[in-house]
C-alpha cells in the first residue's frame, strides 16, 4: 500500500498545478467586449488618465493598472491616487458617463482622485451590479442623489471628505446589504433619517464632521452587527438614547463635540465589546453610575472630557485592566483618588483629570500611568517620589510644586468641604505673632495708600493745569474751564450701528437655552463662550462677559477694535447685547471646524483608532491665512495693532478651513506708537508688562511674530501645545529642535517633521521652507525678526524661499535683493542662525550620509561655506528693519 503513496501525492500535485493554471488563465483572459473597451478608452480620455497607468494600445484586462476582469468582462475599476495628465488637470470634472456601458461593474474606487462635480443621478439607475462605491477625498460637490438607494447590491458606500451638501436621503435605507456607510467630513445638514435603522447588516457607520442636527434615532440600537459608530462633530442634541446599549458587538463609539445633554444612560453597560468610548465636549450632566463600567472590561480609550459630570469617578472604571487612555478633564468630578487596593496590574498610558475638583493627597494609583495631567484641581500635600516625571500639577494646592493656587483659594475650597487645608505645610502662626504682623502690614498698607494718593493728586493737578494752558492757547478761554470732567459712557464713544445687530437679552437666552451648561464651549480668559442658534437656525458663538470678574473695559475695547477694522481674516462680529449692567454679550459667527488646536489631528479612517493629521496643503493654507490676518493688523492699520494672543486656539477655521483670527480681547495699539490716545494707553497699561522669551514687551509686533513662529513650528512638527506654552520644558524642546532647521541642508528637517505627514519631494521643500520661516520668527532678538508682511510673502512663495536662497541662477534673483521680502527674511535667518546652538554631534552623524548635510568631512564644510557666500551675494543682509521697510516701499 505504501508504495503507491508517492504516486498518489504526485497525481494530487499535478492536478493542483492544472487547476492553478486554469484559474490563472481565467484571471488573465483578455477583454472580450468591444463596447467595454470603447467605454474604458472614453473614460481614460474624459478623466485625463496617463498612459503610464492605462496604455491605450494594451489590453485593459491584462495590462491596465486598477482594472479587474472576470471571464473577459470588467468588474472592477480602481483609480485611487492616480494623477491626471497636464491637460486633464486644467479642467478636471466628474466626467464618467462611459461607466454606463460597463454593465457588470461591481466595484468603483476613485478615492484621492479629484472629481469636482456632482454624483450623476443615473448612478442609481444603471449601475445595478455595483457592490463597492468609494469616492473618498474626491472633491465631490452637491447633494447625494436619492437614486443611490436603488443600488440594492451595494455593500460599501464611502463618500467621506468631500463637499457634499443637503440632507442624507432617506432612500439609503433601502440598501439592505450595506455593511459600510461613511459620509463623514462633508457639509450635510438636516437630521439623521430614521431609515438608517433599517440597515441591519451595517458594521460601520460614520457621519462625523458634518452639520447634522436633531436627535440620534433610538432605532440605531437595533443594528446588532454594528461595530463602529461615529457621529462626532455635528450639532446633534437631546440625550443619548438608552437603546444603543443593546449594541453588544460595538467596538468603537464616538459621539463627541455635539450638543447632547442629560445624563449618561447606564444601559450602555450592555456594550460589552466596547474598546473606545468618546463622548467628550457635550453637555452631559449627573454622575457616572458604577454599574456602567462593571461589564465594560475591554475598554482601552475613555474620553468624557468637557462635559458637566459631577460626583466621584466610579471605582469600576479604575479596575478595568485594559485601560490605556483616560480623559475626564473639564468636568466637575470631585473626591479623592482611589487607594492602592484599586491599582490594576496593567499599565496605562495617559490620564487627564485636569480642571475638575479633586482634592486630598496623590495616590499611588498614579504609578499606573506614564503621562498625567492633574492641573486645575485642589490636590494637597507633598508630591510623592513615585509620581512620574511627565506629570502636570499646576493650579493645585500642593506643597513642593510651582504655579499653585493661592492660599485663600485653597483654604476656601477645603472649608466648603468641611475639611482643613494643610496650609502648604507652613506652621500656623500664634495669635500674638499674627497680631504684631498684621499691625506692621496695616501700617505699611496705609503708608503706601497715602503715598499713592499724594502722587495721584499731584498728577491730577498737573493734568488740569496743562489742560487749562492748552485751552487758553486755542481759544483764550472760550467757554467755561472745567477742572474735572466725567468720561463718556463707552457705548456712546463708539458707533454701535456699525457693529452688527443689537440683540436683546431675551434673544440670547433663547439662542443658548438660558446659557445652559450643555452649550458652554469653554471658559475664556475674557468671558465664557457658548454655542447658540438664532432665529432661523443660524449657529453663533456668544461670549458672556461678567464685569464683576473681568476687566470693566474688556468688552468696550473689543467693540472699539471692531469699529476701526474690517478684514475677512478676522472672526466676524455679528452683534452685541449691552442691556445688563454687570454682564455684556458679544455675538460671533460660528466656526464649524473649531480652532487649529482641535483640528490638527482628527480621525480619518474609521478602521484605525489612531488620529490622522491635517494634510500639508491645508496646513500651508492655514499658515498663510494666519499671516495674512496679522499682516493686516501690523501693516494696514494705522496705528498698527498687536494681537498678543497668537496661538493655535486663536486660529479659528471655517467649513473650508479658511482662517478667521479670534481671541481679540487682548488686541492693542503697538507700544510706542504716537497715534494711541492717553485713555487707550491708560486702559492697556496693566496688560503690557508681559514679556516674550527674549524680554520684549508683548505690545509689540515682534511679539506676534515670535508667537506665529511657534504656530508654524506646530504645523511642521505636529507637536500640540507649542504655541500655547512658554514654560521651561517648551524652551528646552525648542533649543533641541531648532538646530534641525538648516537653510543649507533639507534632509535635517525630516528628523522633526510630523511623521504622519505624507509628502513628496516638492512638498518636503515647502515643509522645509515653512520651518525656515518659523526659525526666523523665533529669533531671540526682537529687532532681528522679519516683518509680518515678509513672512506672508515667504509663505505664499515657499519654493522660492529655499530655491532662491540655495541657487546662484540669475533666473531666480529678485529685482532688488536688498529691498526684497526675501532679503529681509534671510537677513533675519542668518542672524538667527548665529544665535542658536549647532545640531548635536550625534544628530549630525545620523544624517551625514545624506546629500548636502553639514559636518560630513572637509568637502561638506567647503560646500556649506560656499553656499553661505553665494547666499549673501544674492540676498545681501538689510542693515536694519527700518531700511527693509523703506526700501520695500520705494
Amino acid at each position: 500500500m505504501d508504495q503507491f503513496m508517492p504516486r498518489a501525492v504526485a497525481v494530487s500535485v499535478f492536478m493542483l498545478v492544472l487547476l492553478f493554471e486554469h484559474s490563472s488563465q481565467l484571471e488573465t483572459q483578455p477583454l472580450s467586449s468591444r463596447a467595454e473597451r470603447l467605454a474604458l478608452i472614453r473614460l481614460r480620455s474624459s478623466l485625463g488618465l496617463r498612459a503610464k497607468e492605462w496604455p491605450i494600445k494594451s489590453d485593459p484586462c491584462l495590462i491596465w493598472r486598477g482594472i479587474d476582469c472576470r471571464n473577459g468582462t470588467v468588474v472592477g475599476i480602481n483609480i485611487s491616487g492616480f494623477k491626471r495628465t497636464r491637460i486633464g488637470r486644467q479642467n478636471p470634472q466628474f466626467a464618467v458617463d462611459s461607466l454606463a456601458n460597463l454593465t457588470h461593474l461591481e466595484s468603483l474606487n476613485a478615492s484621492f482622485f479629484a472629481l469636482p462635480g456632482q454624483i450623476p443621478d443615473w448612478f442609481g439607475q444603471v449601475l445595478g451590479t455595483l457592490q463597492v462605491l468609494d469616492l473618498h477625498s474626491c472633491s465631490v460637490v452637491g447633494a447625494i442623489p436619492s437614486s443611490l438607494g436603488n443600488l440594492s447590491s451595494l455593500i460599501t458606500l464611502i463618500l467621506s471628505d468631500n463637499r457634499l451638501t443637503g440632507i442624507i436621503p432617506s432612500s439609503l435605507g433601502q440598501l439592505l446589504n450595506l455593511s459600510v456607510l461613511d459620509l463623514s467630513q462633508n457639509s450635510l445638514t438636516g437630521s439623521i433619517p430614521e431609515s438608517v435603522t433599517y440597515l441591519q447588516n451595517l458594521s460601520r457607520i460614520d457621519i462625523s464632521l458634518n452639520n447634522l442636527s436633531g436627535s440620534i434615532p433610538p432605532g440605531i440600537g437595533t443594528l446588532s452587527n454594528l461595530e463602529r459608530l461615529n457621529f462626532s462633530r455635528n450639532m446633534l442634541s437631546s440625550s443619548i438614547p438608552s437603546q444603543i446599549g443593546g449594541l453588544a458587538n460595538l467596538v468603537d463609539l464616538d459621539l463627541s463635540a455635539n450638543h447632547l445633554g442629560s445624563s449618561l444612560p447606564q444601559e450602555l453597560k450592555g456594550m460589552t465589546s466596547l474598546q473606545k468610548m468618546v463622548i467628550g465636549n457635550n453637555g452631559l450632566v449627573g454622575g457616572l453610575p458604577d454599574v456602567l463600567f462593571r461589564d465594560l472590561t475591554r475598554l482601552e480609550f475613555v474620553d468624557l472630557s468637557q462635559n458637566s459630570f459631577s460626583g466621584a469617578i466610579p471605582d469600576a472604571l479604575w479596575l478595568i485592566s485594559s485601560l490605556r487612555i483616560v480623559d475626564l478633564s473639564g468636568n466637575n468630578f470631585t473626591g479623592s483618588l482611589p487607594n492602592t487596593s484599586l491599582n490594576a496590574i496593567a499599565t496605562a498610558v495617559v490620564l487627564n483629570l485636569s480642571n475638575n475638583m479633586y482634592y486630598g493627597g496623590l495616590s499611588s494609583i498614579l504609578q499606573r500611568f506614564s503621562s498625567i495631567d492633574l492641573s486645575g484641581n485642589y490636590f494637597e500635600g507633598k508630591v510623592p517620589d513615585f509620581a512620574p516625571s511627565n506629570i502636570s500639577l499646576i493650579k493645585n494646592c500642593l506643597q513642593n510644586a510651582t504655579e499653585q493656587r493661592t492660599l485663600a483659594d485653597c483654604a476656601s475650597f477645603y472649608a466648603s468641604k468641611g475639611l482643613t487645608f494643610d496650609n502648604f505645610g507652613i506652621p500656623t502662626e500664634t495669635p500674638s505673632r499674627k497680631s504684631h504682623k498684621r499691625t506692621i502690614i496695616l501700617g505699611a498698607v496705609l503708608g503706601g495708600v497715602g503715598l499713592l494718593l499724594l502722587v495721584f493728586l499731584l498728577l491730577l493737578l498737573f493734568l488740569c493745569t496743562r489742560k487749562r494752558g492748552v485751552t487758553d492757547q486755542r481759544g483764550n478761554g472760550v467757554g467755561p474751564i472745567h477742572t474735572t470732567t466725567i468720561p463718556p459712557s463707552p457705548e456712546v464713544s463708539i458707533n454701535l450701528l456699525s457693529l452688527g445687530e443689537a440683540f436683546t437679552y431675551q434673544q440670547l437666552l433663547l439662542a443658548t437655552g438660558d446659557f445652559a451648561e450643555a452649550n458652554l464651549i469653554k471658559h475664556g480668559h475674557s468671558g465664557d463662550l457658548f454655542r447658540g442658534f438664532l432665529e432661523g437656525g443660524i449657529p453663533v458663538v456668544i461670549k458672556r462677559i461678567n464685569l464683576n470678574s473681568a476687566r470693566k473695559d474688556v468688552y468696550f475695547l473689543e467693540l472699539d477694535f471692531f469699529s476701526k477694522v474690517s478684514h475677512h481674516r478676522l472672526v466676524p462680529l455679528l452683534g452685541y447685547c449691552l442691556e445688563n449692567e454687570n454682564e455684556k454679550y458679544l455675538v460671533y459667527k460660528y466656526m464649524p471646524n473649531g480652532d487649529l488646536s482641535s483640528s490638527l489631528y482628527r480621525k480619518v479612517n474609521p478602521n484605525d483608532d489612531s488620529l490622522k493629521s491635517l494634510d500639508w496643503i491645508t496646513r500651508l493654507k492655514i499658515a498663510i491665512g494666519a499671516a495674512e490676518a496679522l499682516s493686516y493688523l501690523h501693516h494696514e492699520c494705522t496705528p498698527p495693532f498687536v494681537h498678543r494672543d497668537v496661538q493655535a486656539s486663536s486660529i479659528l477655521l471655517d467649513d473650508k478651513f479658511e482662517v478667521r483670527l479670534g481671541s481679540l480681547s487682548e488686541v492693542c495699539v503697538q507700544e510706542g506708537d504716537t497715534h494711541q490716545s492717553v485713555i487707550t494707553r491708560f486702559l492697556r497699561l496693566p496688560q503690557t508688562s508681559e514679556q516674550d522669551p527674549s524680554g520684549s514687551q508683548t505690545a509689540t509686533c515682534a511679539y506676534d511674530v515670535y508667537s506665529l513662529g511657534k504656530v508654524l513650528l506646530e504645523l511642521v512638527t505636529g507637536k500640540l501645545g507649542i504655541s500655547a506654552s512658554s514654560d521651561s520644558s517648551m524652551k528646552e524642546w525648542l533649543d533641541q529642535t531648532l538646530p534641525y532647521i538648516n537653510i543649507y541642508d533639507k534632509e535635517l528637517v525630516t528628523k522633526i517633521v510630523d511623521p504622519s505627514l505624507i509628502y513628496d519631494e516638492d512638498l518636503l521643500e515647502e515643509v522645509w521652507a515653512m520651518a525656515i520661516v518659523a526659525r526666523s520668527c523665533l529669533n531671540p532678538k526682537p529687532s532681528r525678526r522679519p516683518l509680518m508682511r515678509y513672512i506672508l510673502k515667504a509663505l505664499e512663495n515657499p519654493l522660492k524661499v529655499v530655491r532662491e536662497e540655495n541657487t546662484g541662477s540669475a533666473r531666480l534673483r529678485p529685482t532688488s535683493s536688498r529691498g526684497s521680502w526675501n532679503a529681509a527674511l534671510f537677513g533675519s535667518w542668518r542672524q538667527s542662525s548665529s544665535d542658536v546652538a549647532a545640531v548635536p554631534a550625534t544628530s549630525i552623524t545620523r544624517v551625514s550620509g545624506t546629500s548636502g548635510s553639514q559636518g560630513s568631512g572637509q568637502n561638506g564644510g567647503d560646500r556649506s561655506s560656499s553656499l553661505r557666500r553665494q547666499s549673501r551675494e544674492i540676498f545681501p543682509e538689510p542693515s536694519n528693519d527700518h531700511d527693509v521697510e523703506r526700501q520695500s516701499e520705494d
